[in-house]
């Protein structure tokens, strides 16, 4: 585990280990041998694959957040490109509630 998560910071870019992006409301917290950081709240559950040699898809669940919701996320940093989003998914008990699902463009922060 430790080895795929410090391939993946290896392949960002990322400086001391780690990055910070802001994606629309939410601020994501990436650090190398740790959970993720989503506003202030470490995810229950994380999920990291390398996409090509310079992109990575992580996939996050909240469960439960601060408000009582749970939520579902994957950050995305596509292979070749800097293009980065985040998208977040309202987990629901009801298999017939309408999925409430929002993607928002990432923009990394320095440092």
């Amino acid at each position: 585990m430790f080895t795929i998560v410090f391939i993946a910071f290896t392949s960002l870019g990322a400086t001391a280990g780690g990055f910070t992006s802001h994606c629309g409301p939410y601020t994501l917290v990436a650090r190398e041998g740790d959970v993720s950081i989503i506003n202030g709240e470490r995810v229950t559950s994380q999920k990291i694959k390398l996409l090509g040699e310079d992109g990575i898809k992580i996939d996050m669940s909240l469960m439960p957040a601060k408000d009582g919701n749970n939520y579902g996320f994957q950050y995305i940093r596509r292979p070749g490109s800097e293009s980065r989003f985040l998208n977040v998914q309202l987990l629901q008990n009801s298999m017939d509630a309408p999925k409430i699902i929002g993607s928002f463009p990432c923009k990394k922060v320095s440092g």
